[in-house]
């Protein structure tokens, strides 16, 4: 029942995203037959990292300044210590997710990617979960924090760790489908 076909996905990020963070949520979703893009303030490649080791890198299907939140259907943002960041601190990048909440598109970040969702200002009143290292800043700006393995509140799908993947990717692919 959790066909995406016809459903397109972006992936946002920046280098230094957590790789299996990346490709499994990536993976998952075209296996659902969604089209997914990697779509990143760089112009060719973005560089991944495994823990504090970088590993390979990655095509950059589309360039952020060209992207527009009305050809997707939905957004995923990988977490990683570098990579929401970045991508929190670029006005486009924020601009790019704040247009996926006004058009009641669903959201999914994992690990440090709520972090980006702070700095566009749409968590407040929302439940969500993040990397433990960074509940305080979610609480701070007016989030209401679980620590569970994945939580949706409307269009927002959050999980914490690569370890809940397997639960994220599911849920993600789930509220795509029933939108």
């Amino acid at each position: 029942m959790n066909d995406l076909k016809g459903k397109k996905v972006a992936i946002l990020t920046e280098d230094g995203f957590e790789e299996h963070e990346l490709t499994s949520p990536r993976d998952a979703l075209k296996e659902a037959g969604a089209e997914v893009l990697i779509v990143s303030p760089k112009n060719d490649k973005v560089k991944a990292k495994s823990g504090d080791d970088w590993t390979k890198e990655y095509n950059v299907d589309l360039q952020l300044a060209n992207a527009k939140s009305a050809d997707f259907d939905a957004l995923v943002i990988p977490g990683g210590v570098i990579n929401p960041d970045k991508l929190r601190v670029n006005k486009q990048a924020i601009k790019f997710v704040q247009a996926f909440f006004n058009e009641n598109k669903p959201v999914a970040a994992i690990c440090h990617g709520p972090q980006v969702l702070i700095n566009a200002e749409v968590v407040r009143n929302k439940k969500i979960t993040s990397v433990e290292a960074i509940q305080v800043d979610l609480k701070n700006a007016g989030a209401h924090w679980e620590d569970k393995e994945v939580v949706v509140d409307g269009n927002l799908i959050t999980s914490r760790t690569p370890k809940d993947l397997p639960a994220f990717n599911k849920t993600t692919i789930e509220v795509i489908a029933n939108r």
